[in-house]
């Protein structure tokens, strides 16, 4: 089968043959119809595992995908041939197996749900992006009324936050660089503030002078994420997927620091299933590539600023 793959740390992905792997026990083997492209993949192939967990090299890259079980291991119940499904993958030795190819082996009880009625690139493209996206309100304990200062909000997570936090009547300031109101109002922003030219604390507190409920920061490094803390009123909470919420600064406004790491289960997949059943999210896609492409997919994810999802279609 074809994969992509790197044959070391820091190596350059590319398109290999390799061969299609056999379902183990309680195991499922999928054919792909579609996988996401994430940060995460590429921070896995530059070695961001490598002092915690067993790897191997062909690396395959990819965690999350959608696509038809066609075979299955012994004592595997959960599933049948022929089932749609997405979810994700990792799991050690990290590398043998991954969502940049024509097919993969995942645990039936694993991080895998139900894609029955769903379109395969929509479903790909939830697990990762959009389980983060419900994790961090639920983490935060968001609630309807609230307002949330979003930075980060074009990009693949920051597209989920908004929707999901509008459709829980959460009003969201949209931070972005150069996408604007429009566009995020047909997600559910309230406000859009366009930092292309810098972080917009000013502005958003000159609009905002009793500040907001929460912050949620996809992007930010220690600086720029202390100075939009600022804007949080006293007894909030902020939030980062960069690790750079200082506990003890924040702790002293009796605000609650929260560095994320999302633990995802297939009951969250079964759950954002449902959202996307729901119309309560649409899934953006920026673009749908060939496995060819993945490569070049994958150095446009390391430059930053994705507008939605990328999705490759093995």
């Amino acid at each position: 089968m074809r994969a992509v793959a790197v044959n070391e740390f820091g190596g350059d992905p590319k398109v290999v043959d390799l061969a299609k792997p056999t379902p183990g026990r309680g195991e499922l083997l999928v054919e792909i119809a579609a996988a996401a492209v994430n940060p995460f993949d590429w921070k896995v192939a530059d070695g961001m595992l490598g002092g915690s967990m067993e790897h191997t090299f062909p690396l395959v890259l990819g965690s999350d995908f959608a696509g038809t079980v066609v075979d299955l291991g012994a004592d595997t119940t959960r599933f049948s041939v022929g089932d749609r499904v997405f979810g994700s993958v990792l799991r050690a030795p990290v590398g043998a197996v991954g969502a940049y190819a024509e097919f993969l082996t995942v645990p039936s009880e694993g991080l895998v749900a139900s894609a029955a009625d769903l379109d395969p690139a929509r479903a790909a493209a939830l697990p990762t992006a959009a389980g983060t996206a419900l994790g961090l309100l639920e983490a935060g304990g968001v609630l309807a009324g609230q307002t949330v200062l979003l930075v980060g909000a074009a990009g693949g997570v920051g597209t989920f936050v908004t929707q999901l936090a509008a459709a829980r009547d959460v009003r969201v300031l949209a931070v972005t660089r150069g996408v604007g109101a429009a566009g995020m109002g047909a997600l559910g922003a309230a406000e859009t503030y366009d930092a292309a030219d810098g972080i917009v604390v000013d502005k958003v507190r000159s609009d905002h002078p009793d500040g907001v409920d929460a912050l949620v920061d996809l992007v930010s490094g220690a600086a720029d994420f202390a100075a939009y803390a600022r804007l949080i009123r006293d007894g909030g909470v902020a939030l980062s997927t960069q690790f750079v919420a200082d506990p003890d600064e924040l702790g002293r406004r009796g605000i609650e620091a929260i560095n994320h790491n999302q633990k995802s289960t297939a009951r969250l997949y079964d759950r954002l299933a449902d959202e996307l059943r729901a119309r309560r999210i649409t899934v953006p896609i920026e673009a749908r590539l060939p496995l060819s492409d993945a490569p070049s997919a994958i150095a446009r994810s390391r430059l930053g600023g994705a507008r939605g999802k990328t999705v490759i279609l093995p």
